[in-house]
Order: structure tokens, then C-alpha cells, then sequence
């Protein structure tokens, strides 16, 4: 194996990186920053380290052989959490102050007895705006609460308890809340996700809820069935840090942009110049409202990189026009997946933007020039679930 650092061969023993070859990008000035990338699979999760710009090393992995929906690092504590889920006690959250070791399992979250469910997969982990408070988005679609720091947890009852439940359909994950999105400034404001049930909004910190639906069109709806529909198939929500009521969406059939705070939406998509309508992951930039970046895939039944390149697709102008990146990414052949949680930045700002993913079929990316240049960080992972930076 071959590793590239600032245009030189060096060496690197790792016995889960590795590939023929793989190019590193150069390091930018600075770089020697540590980078930390938190890999869930299906398989556990692989901890990545090294300096941006540099060659990663797996550091450890954790639930060797148990799948992991998501890992991430709340930055208020330090803490990490994972949602692992076994297949014989079922799903969980996990706590650490040290993400390669020493995971204790916490209470929950668990459905009462009078909800007449199951906890089926622990989507998504969320640090809220309060101390302590720490949300989950779960299958069947339902959003719990922790206010220790994700050591227990209580069932969010005003969204379980929505009459229009009854009418909320599975997509093809299941019917699972995957987003949540606290508001900066104000703990009681919330906006979630749900696949497939649309954008419901919260400003009693979730006592009561209404829908964020105008705007949406469901195309894999029949025409004539569109008008009142409730089962809107949102595959990512993501809030804007610096100009809250900004949210970004990837729809199944779609990339919308709300300016009021998830009240009305705005298409987009194909229109403004992305190859394809379909796809699950999204970011915004953490200090830029009107920057974002999707992986678009082809449609419902492949959904693959369209026509075998990877590509992203950057907006500096909240979507009026898309601009294609893929130097450094595969672009023959490549028909990889992307999933909802396996795309991340790092929170810098401008050109020094760091950007990472990770495709089902075990390769980690990433680049440290806002999107320009990428190199394989990783390859011949379990298939990838999500990835965060955590350092």
C-alpha cells in the first residue's frame, strides 16, 4: 500500500485503512490541527485520527460486529454517544468520555407501556440548547428527551400523541424521525424530521406541534392524490447556526429551502442545475447560511451516484445554482451510496471547510479546502452509517 502526504510517499501500518493506493490531500497551512471522525457501520464503530490534511489512523473500534447508527461527540461536555443497536437486546444509547473505550449503556430511551411500542432503531442524537438536554429520533418515528446528558430519557408525548399518526406512512428505512433541530437563543423552539411524515415544528419545547408542509410536492404521489397529503418522505433537515430560520431539505424527490423557520418551502433542486432530484445527506456551512452541499443519487429504485461519479454539489447562493465537486472522487464506475447521517463539515470557515463521507460500501472521504479537492480517508470499511467529526 501506497500513502500520498504533500505529494510524497510515506508509510502507514494499518490493517483496517487500506487500498492500493490512496492519495491524501496536501495539508493546508495550519493543518496540523488534530482531526477526529467518528464511523458508524454496521459492523461498530471505527474511531479515525490524525492531523487534517494527513493520513488517518483507525485509533479503536467499539461494538465489534454490532451495528451503529450513529455516533457523535456533544461538545458542551465532551461526552460521546452512540446509538448502537443489537440484535438480541435491541436498540440503545451509549455513553463515553472516551470514544475508542469504556462505553456504559444508559437507561433507554423506552416506550411506556401505554404507547404499545417498541423502540426499533435509535436514528439520530442530538444535543439541545438547554444544559443536560439531549434529544433522540427513533423508529417507529418518535422523538425522546433526556435532561441528564442522555442518561435517561422520556417519551416526547405531544408528537406520539398526534392524531395524524394514523395516517403516517414508512418509508423505505421504516418510519423513523431522523432530524431534530434545536434553535440557538431559544430552548423551547424545535423542528424535526419524519420519514415519511413531513417537517413538524414545536415552539413549547415540544408540548404541542403543527406542520411545515407548504411548499412540498410529492412527486411519487399520483397528481390527483397530492392536495392534503401527510405521508411527505423527508430524507434531512438541517438548520443554519448563524441564521436560524434558514433549513435546508433533501426530499425524496427534491432539495427545498425554508426562510421562515420551516413554515414554507422553496424548490431548489433539478431547476437550480443538480443532476438529480434524489438523495439523503445534507450540510450546511456551520458560519454560512447561504452555503451547502449535497450527494445527489439516481432515482428511488438505484439510488446511486448518478451516471458512476461521486460527485458533491456546493451552493454559496442558498440554492439558485449548484456548482459540481469531485476532484479527487471516484468518477467512473462509482455507483455508490451515500446514506442520511454519513456526511459532515467540520465548522470552519471558507476555504478551509472541512468535509467528510462515507458510502455503504466502506470508503471514508474527505476534503480540507471547502469541497474543492478530496482524498480516500478510508477504505474497505463495514458499510457506513454516519460519520461526524468530532476534534
Amino acid at each position: 500500500m501506497r500513502i500520498f502526504l504533500n505529494g510524497e510517499a510515506v508509510g502507514l501500518d494499518n490493517p483496517i485503512v487500506d487500498a492500493d493506493e490512496v492519495r491524501i490531500l496536501p495539508a493546508i497551512s495550519g493543518g496540523s490541527d488534530e482531526l477526529e471522525l467518528l464511523v458508524g457501520t454496521r459492523k461498530g464503530l471505527i474511531t479515525l485520527r490524525g492531523a487534517r490534511g494527513a493520513p488517518m489512523e483507525v485509533a479503536g473500534r467499539a461494538f465489534e460486529g454490532i451495528e451503529v447508527e450513529y455516533a457523535l461527540r456533544d461538545p458542551r461536555t465532551n461526552t460521546y454517544l452512540a446509538s448502537v443497536t443489537n440484535p438480541y437486546y435491541g436498540p440503545r444509547v451509549f455513553i463515553s468520555d472516551d470514544a475508542t473505550k469504556g462505553w456504559e449503556q444508559t437507561q433507554g430511551p423506552v416506550f411506556p407501556d401505554d404507547a404499545a411500542a417498541t423502540v426499533e432503531r435509535i436514528w439520530t442524537i442530538e444535543p439541545g440548547m438547554a444544559d443536560g438536554v439531549v434529544y433522540a429520533g427513533v423508529a417507529p418515528a418518535a422523538l425522546f428527551r433526556s435532561d441528564d446528558g442522555g442518561q435517561t430519557w422520556d417519551l416526547n408525548r405531544g408528537l406520539w400523541d398526534r392524531p395524524e399518526r394514523a395516517e403516517w406512512q414508512p418509508g423505505a428505512g421504516g418510519m423513523c424521525l431522523h432530524s431534530v433541530c434545536p434553535w440557538p437563543g431559544d430552548a423551547d423552539r424545535l423542528a424535526v424530521g419524519i420519514s415519511a411524515a413531513g417537517v413538524w415544528l414545536s415552539d413549547d419545547g415540544g408540548e404541542s406541534w403543527r406542520t411545515g408542509f407548504a411548499g412540498l410536492v410529492p412527486l411519487y404521489i399520483p397528481e390527483d392524490a397530492r392536495e392534503g397529503a401527510v405521508a411527505l418522505c423527508v430524507h434531512d433537515i438541517k438548520r443554519s447556526p448563524v441564521e436560524p430560520d434558514t433549513i435546508f431539505m433533501q426530499f425524496h424527490g427534491g432539495v427545498y429551502r425554508s426562510d421562515d423557520a420551516g413554515e414554507t418551502w422553496n424548490d431548489i433542486g433539478v431547476r437550480s442545475g443538480l443532476p438529480s432530484d434524489f438523495g439523503f445527506p445534507l450540510v450546511i456551512d456551520s458560519n454560512d447560511s447561504r452555503r451547502a452541499f449535497v450527494i445527489p443519487l439516481t432515482g428511488a429504485e438505484d439510488r446511486t451516484t448518478p451516471e458512476g461519479k461521486v460527485r458533491v454539489y456546493e451552493t454559496n447562493d442558498k440554492g439558485s445554482t449548484w456548482t459540481a465537486r469531485g476532484q479527487g472522487l471516484p468518477q467512473g464506475n462509482a455507483l455508490l451510496t451515500v446514506l442520511r447521517q454519513a456526511f459532515c463539515d467540520d465548522g470552519r470557515t471558507g476555504s478551509d471547510l472541512g468535509l467528510y463521507f462515507g458510502s455503504t460500501s466502506g470508503e471514508v472521504f474527505g476534503s480540507i479546502d471547502g469541497g474543492a479537492n478530496w482524498a480516500s480517508l478510508a477504505r474497505h470499511l463495514p458499510p457506513v452509517l454516519s460519520v461526524r467529526c468530532a476534534l
